[in-house]
C-alpha cells in the first residue's frame, strides 16, 4: 500500500530486476519515501529509449515489501516507465531514479544507455529524473560507496526539483568512498566509440560477428568534462535536456540561409 503522505519514488534500470545495482538504489530510495520498482525482466543494456511495439508486454509482480513494491516487465527501460505511469502508479511519482548501472554512461555512452532512456521517459512525463552509473561492469560490483554518494543527490532533487525537460546523468568512479574528491558539475565529453566487429565462426562453421571496440576521447586535456572528472576521482553530474534543438545552428540558419524552392 502506497502512503500518500510520503514521496513516491519510481525506480527502474537497464540491467534487469535482479541486478545488484538496482537493489542498492532501492536501499537509498527507501530512506526518502515509498518505492515502486518497475524494471526489465532481463538485461536491456544499450536499448537507449527504445519501446516495444511488435509483441505484447508482460508484467509480473515480483514482491511486496513494507515500503517497496517490485514489478518485472518484459520490455525495455522506457517501456517500464511507460507501463508504470499508465498502469501501476497510484499517483504521479515525485522522482524517477534509474540505475545503478553496472558500467559507465559518461560521454557518448549516454546516447546508447537504457539507464538514461528510463530517466528520459520520466522527464517526458514531467517528473524530475536521474540516471546513476558506477564505473564497474561486474555483476558483483561493490555499491557501498555509491549508496553514500547518491543520497545527497536524491535529497537535493526531491527538495528542489529540476527544470522541465531536464534530467541528470550521474557517474560514479569505482573507488572507495574516502578517495572520492567530491562532485563535479560538468559537460559531456566529446568523443566516440571506435566500433569494430570481430569475425568469428560458430561450432557449425557459420560466420558471425561480435561487437568490440574502445572509447576515443577527442579532448583529453579538457578539465570540464565528465571523463576528466571520473578519471580524477570525482562523481560527475551532467545536466541533460530532452530538447535536441541546436539553438546556435537554428540562429545561423535564420540569419544566413536563403533557400528557394526548385524543381529538379
Amino acid at each position: 500500500m502506497i502512503n500518500s503522505k510520503q514521496p513516491l519514488i519510481l525506480v527502474s534500470n537497464d540491467d534487469g530486476i535482479n541486478a545488484k545495482g538496482i537493489a542498492a538504489l532501492v536501499e537509498v530510495a527507501k530512506q526518502f519515501g515509498q518505492v515502486l520498482v518497475v524494471a526489465p525482466e532481463q538485461g536491456q543494456s544499450g536499448m537507449s529509449h527504445a519501446i516495444t511495439s511488435a509483441v505484447p508486454i508482460r508484467v509480473r509482480l515480483v514482491k511486496e515489501e513494507a515500503n517497496a513494491t517490485w514489478y518485472a516487465v518484459s520490455g525495455t527501460p522506457a517501456d517500464c516507465i511507460k507501463m508504470a505511469m499508465n498502469q501501476l502508479v497510484p499517483r504521479k511519482p515525485d522522482i524517477v531514479l534509474s540505475g545503478i548501472n553496472h558500467g559507465s554512461n559518461a560521454s557518448v555512452a549516454v546516447i546508447y544507455s537504457g539507464t538514461i532512456g528510463a530517466a528520459v521517459e520520466g522527464t517526458l512525463c514531467g517528473i524530475p529524473s536521474v540516471g546513476f552509473s558506477l564505473l564497474n561492469h561486474s555483476a558483483n560490483a561493490d555499491f557501498t560507496a555509491s549508496k553514500e554518494l547518491i543520497y545527497p543527490i536524491v535529497e537535493k532533487v526531491l527538495s528542489e526539483g529540476l527544470p522541465h525537460f531536464s534530467l541528470l546523468n550521474v557517474n560514479i568512479p569505482d573507488i572507495p568512498f574516502e578517495k572520492v574528491k567530491g562532485y563535479s558539475y560538468c559537460r559531456v565529453t566529446k568523443g566516440k566509440w571506435s566500433e569494430e566487429f570481430e569475425k568469428r565462426t560458430d561450432p557449425q562453421g557459420r560466420t558471425y560477428f561480435w561487437l568490440t571496440g574502445f572509447f576515443q576521447n577527442d579532448e583529453p586535456t579538457a578539465t570540464d568534462t565528465d571523463e576528466w572528472a571520473l578519471a580524477n576521482g570525482y562523481v560527475s553530474i551532467v545536466p541533460l535536456q530532452v530538447d535536441w534543438t541546436s539553438t546556435s545552428l537554428l540562429d545561423t540558419m535564420k540569419k544566413s540561409w536563403s533557400l528557394e524552392k526548385s524543381r529538379v
